[in-house]
């Protein structure tokens, strides 16, 4: 059942409760290292009938892969971020764990492979494993600059419903969960459908340096989907239209400052997906923002699509990554697909 965000409050000493038994670790399992995985990578070479280089409105299509492995606890990736200039990433799981590793390309810029994949789990602010599946369920990931120079990641969780900052160390995140604030009615919305999606604004931007915190399912006044602006100036509520079945599962940034949305709706026979483009301009305290489709696919071609990503790629132009989240489903599929997008 849907809740909304104008529930019965929760009281402080609830929530350091709460977030005690987060940060606790009880019967949590030691603490493991990186584990190196080896993956079967499925080439995806076409894309709605186009070759990679092929231009689909303002983007252009740079290949992708189905992911497979074995191991128990690969799969349900929400959200993924570049963590370095030369390919190095960071996905979350639906299971609390990092999938680390680096992608490489092509001479045409295209994407060419994966390398150096690990499994890591994710760790409390003790330093130990997540304790309870409630609390392992990471929805989205940001890399964090200081000086220019990536130096953390954001992590937005939900059920228990909170953010946390993790280091970087040789451009992957590891280390204890650092707390990072949010309001008292994001935090009360504790199911499947509160914080799903987090983005932070670059310095071009009108909101440099704010984060973006976007809800599946929480609903703002008039029924469209509650979002959180956190930043020292621009701080404050506002809201994303809320338009058919289509649901937000994750935001981005572009370096010039404007928005990408990523949208995803399900029926009986299968998942589609919307990228919208915002801009720049649009974004502040109080707004209500309705994007513009800049890519719309469904069919064979996409599967759960919930992770999305903007890089400077090899060819110097905004590299879009997105994933899905294959729900530790057989019939479903680990897809990473690439594009550039043409300003």
């Amino acid at each position: 059942m849907t809740k909304n965000r104008h529930q019965k409050p929760v009281h402080a000493a609830a929530r350091r409760i709460a977030f005690a038994l987060f940060a606790s670790g009880l019967c949590a399992a030691a603490p493991a290292a990186a584990e190196p995985l080896t993956i079967d990578l499925q080439p995806i070479e076409r894309f709605q009938g186009r070759n990679k280089g092929d231009k689909i409105d303002k983007l252009i299509w740079r290949g992708g892969f189905v992911l497979r492995n074995d191991h128990e606890q690969f799969g349900g990736f929400s959200g993924i971020t570049f963590t370095s200039e030369d390919g190095k990433f960071a996905a979350v799981s639906d299971r609390g764990h990092f999938l680390n590793g680096k992608m490489s390309y092509d001479q045409a810029g295209n994407l060419g492979g994966l390398n150096n994949i690990t499994l890591v789990p994710i760790k409390n602010s003790k330093g130990a494993n997540l304790p309870t599946r409630f609390s392992r369920d990471s929805e989205s990931i940001e890399t964090i600059f200081r000086d220019g120079v990536p130096s953390a990641v954001r992590v937005a969780f939900e059920h228990l419903t909170r953010v946390a900052d993790f280091e970087l160390v040789d451009g992957w995140p590891q280390g204890a969960a650092r707390e990072v604030s949010i309001p008292d009615w994001l935090r009360r919305n504790r199911h499947n459908g509160s914080l799903e999606a987090l983005c932070i604004a670059p310095p071009a931007s009108p909101i440099a340096g704010s984060t973006l915190m976007l809800t599946e399912n929480v609903k703002a006044s008039g029924g469209d989907h509650a979002a959180w602006l956190k930043g020292n100036e621009d701080r404050g509520e506002l809201s994303f239209a809320r338009e058919g079945g289509f649901k937000p599962t994750a935001c981005a940034f572009l370096p010039n400052g404007d928005l990408l949305i990523l949208k995803r709706d399900v029926s009986l026979i299968g998942f589609t997906m919307r990228l919208e483009l915002i801009t720049s301009d649009k974004i502040k305290p109080g707004a209500r923002i309705k994007g513009e489709t800049i890519l719309a696919a469904g069919g064979t071609a996409v599967d759960n699509m919930e992770g999305l990503a903007v890089s400077i790629g090899p060819t110097n132009n905004p590299r879009i990554t997105l994933v899905s989240d294959d729900n530790f489903n057989g019939w479903q599929r680990t897809m990473l697909l690439q594009f550039d997008i043409l300003y």
